[in-house]
């Protein structure tokens, strides 16, 4: 290979271990939403309040960043995929698992939203011919079953709470999809600004039929600006940056880490124990990433060698 090529080798190599850390970093960021969402909770605030408050002070804080870069918004086709993105997306994703919960146990939902990893290589296959590897195979069965020893005993639910919990795994899919197939001028700070946007356009209009619960606390909506700022607005950042660099499946397989980070946080803020079946989970999920990790790495090298 000459200097040239191996230059290029190395630079695709590099963007695969950056975005691999990229989602990584995002998984973190969702992972402490549920630590913060209690807090919040705590101090009085609905989940309506509490989604408008969450998208709209990100909205505020993503228009600031985009308009202080100079940086422009998309037209056409871009902006409204980041519309429905934000509208349908984000927000459908967050009313079908909330209901869902209504209906049937924690464990159950969260059990069957973390089908999404499978749902995303399925779709990816059906709809955009994305071959799979026997390594790709092999770390979306690890990291499936590992995010069943975390999350444990489902529970029991009814037929409709099922349904929900299918349906926000469906949507969190398609959004990934989606978000992977962005033109190439939709940077992600422009998608962030339109989608928190949109989403919180959409949580006004509930809170202006079910009325607005704000935080009673203090420490209320500290935990409100934390699930805005880190749940939010860095979460989908680095979400995006990594999308952009490992692909939509990868970026599902390694985004199962998030359960693995709820939990030591969830034991490292609120003294939770970790049971040996949880710490067995989390290196379960943990080999799926590295495994995968390794394999985009190498993929990337011997298609330029």
């Amino acid at each position: 290979m000459d200097t040239r090529g191996e230059a290029e080798a190395q630079k695709v190599r590099r963007d695969h271990v950056v975005g691999t850390f990229y989602i990584l970093a995002s998984a973190l960021c969702f992972g402490s939403m549920a630590i913060f969402a209690r807090m919040a909770y705590a101090s009085g605030v609905d989940i309506p309040t509490l989604l408008l408050l969450r998208f709209s002070i990100a909205s505020v804080l993503m228009w600031g960043v985009l308009f202080s870069k100079g940086m422009k918004l998309p037209g056409g086709r871009g902006l409204a995929l980041l519309v429905a993105m934000g509208a349908v997306g984000y927000a459908g994703q967050a009313f079908s698992y909330f209901s869902a919960l209504t209906y049937a146990s924690a464990g159950l939902v969260a059990l069957l939203l973390y089908t999404y990893p499978a749902i995303v290589a399925l779709l990816s296959r059906l709809v955009f011919k994305h071959p799979f590897t026997g390594t790709q195979i092999t770390a979306l069965a690890v990291a499936l079953a590992g995010t069943v020893f975390i999350i444990g005993k489902a529970g029991d639910g009814k037929p409709l709470g099922i349904f929900f919990g299918l349906l926000a795994a469906l949507i969190y899919s398609v959004y990934i999809l989606a978000g992977s197939r962005f033109p190439k001028e939709v940077t992600p700070t422009a998608s962030t600004a339109v989608i928190t946007s949109s989403a919180a356009l959409t949580y006004a209009a509930v809170v202006a039929v079910k009325g607005f619960h704000p935080p009673a606390t203090g420490q209320g909506w500290v935990a409100v600006l934390a699930i805005a700022v880190i749940c939010t607005v860095l979460a989908i950042l680095f979400f995006f940056e990594g999308l952009e660099r490992v692909g939509p499946v990868r970026a599902s397989v390694f985004s199962t880490v998030e359960p693995v980070f709820t939990v030591l946080l969830a034991a490292a803020v609120l003294g939770e124990k970790v049971t040996l079946t949880r710490a067995l989970g989390g290196a379960l999920i943990v080999g799926a990433v590295v495994l995968l990790a390794r394999e985009s790495v190498l993929a990337a090298s011997a298609r330029l060698e």
